[in-house]
């Protein structure tokens, strides 16, 4: 039986109409890269990349909490996880799929990979926060942005099984997708696993993760990922979660955004939950400096002042109440639509 590695392309294997080889990508990858438009070139420099004599990618991690940072991944652990989508998802080879995601980020290149090593008939148009405008055609499978959803909730009937990923599935896009007759997931991931290493059905509380992975915490009770195909180490993160057994888990935040606040400690991404459905603009809440609290939570919301009643908050507890509300004009944020709090603020 032969293995398959990184430098297999399936035989099944189309891009926008046409079969195409290793040779075949490597002269699109030229013409791209010389006479292609700006998102056309990072895909002909990740196609060059994929197929050199290395083992391994270098790449940047979205910047989500920080300054992006570089990372040296192995090809043939990206090639472990497009096998593990490719199971858990039940994709075939000739199955029809969307990649309307940027490949200069590791979403876009892993949708790349999928379809080589899955056989898949992929369609490639330029990333855009409206990916479906343009388009009349059904495909088995997608992959998009919460904010590509958002702006597609008419015409995603057109896609059998999407995966949101990138950002947090708010409440008030969760019941929009509710009412749709596909099947939506929301995925779990993080740059150290490459892409994502969960999935939970749109509506449903927990993860599940995928083949050859399993969680546990640690005494933070912050996940902890064993994913041996991807890591030869267990990955510690700091998520935040409820852990339901070895393969499902509930997450609740980032550690390193709660907020203590005279001794009570407050998830932001909890708080922002509840509030989803009721302000009508980006928001997110953060601690800041206070002298009796040690740190207050402030609601922080993009544009311009506007008026918000008490009311709002009646669904909140006591001390998850704002002490403050600021006005952000425009928030920062990673390629994904992922607000980036601090550069915010800042």
């Amino acid at each position: 039986m032969q293995t398959i590695t990184y430098k297999n392309v399936h035989n099944h294997f189309k891009l926008n109409g046409f079969h195409l080889d290793r040779e075949d990508l490597c002269r699109v990858a030229y013409s791209f890269i010389k006479e292609g438009q700006e998102y056309e070139q990072s895909v002909g420099d990740f196609l060059l990349d994929w197929f050199d004599n290395k083992s391994y990618m270098d790449m940047n991690s979205s910047g989500t909490t920080g300054v992006p940072k570089l990372i040296r991944v192995e090809k043939q652990a990206m090639l472990n996880s497009a096998i593990a989508t490719g199971d858990f998802f039940g994709l075939e080879p000739g199955d029809k799929v969307l990649n309307c995601l940027p490949t200069a980020y590791i979403s876009g290149k892993m949708m790349f990979i999928r379809a080589f090593i899955l056989g898949l008939d992929m369609k490639f148009v330029a990333p855009s926060s409206h990916p479906l405008e343009y388009i009349d055609e059904e495909f088995d499978f997608c992959a998009m942005v919460p904010l590509q959803a958002k702006n597609s909730l008419k015409k995603l009937k057109k896609i059998k099984t999407l995966i949101v990923g990138g950002a947090k599935v708010h409440k008030a896009l969760e019941q929009e997708l509710l009412k749709l007759r596909i099947k939506v997931y929301e995925t779990f991931s993080m740059t150290e696993t490459i892409t994502h290493i969960a999935a939970k059905r749109i509506g449903e509380n927990a993860f599940t993760v995928l083949p050859n992975v399993t969680v546990a915490v640690d005494e933070r009770q912050c996940l902890v990922i064993d994913a041996k195909n991807i890591s030869e180490h267990p990955i510690n993160t700091n998520d935040i979660v409820n852990l339901i057994s070895d393969t499902q888990f509930v997450w609740i935040g980032r550690i390193d955004n709660i907020i203590n606040s005279g001794g009570i400690k407050l998830s932001p991404e909890k708080i922002e939950e509840k509030l989803s459905t009721l302000i009508p603009r980006r928001y997110f809440v953060h601690g800041v400096p206070d002298l009796v609290l040690g740190e207050k939570l402030v609601l922080y919301i993009e544009g311009e002042t506007m008026a918000i009643e008490d009311a709002v908050f009646g669904v909140l507890d006591k001390y998850e109440k704002p002490k403050e509300i600021v006005f952000i004009p425009i928030f920062k944020q990673t390629a994904t639509g992922k607000i980036k709090r601090k550069e915010s603020l800042a």
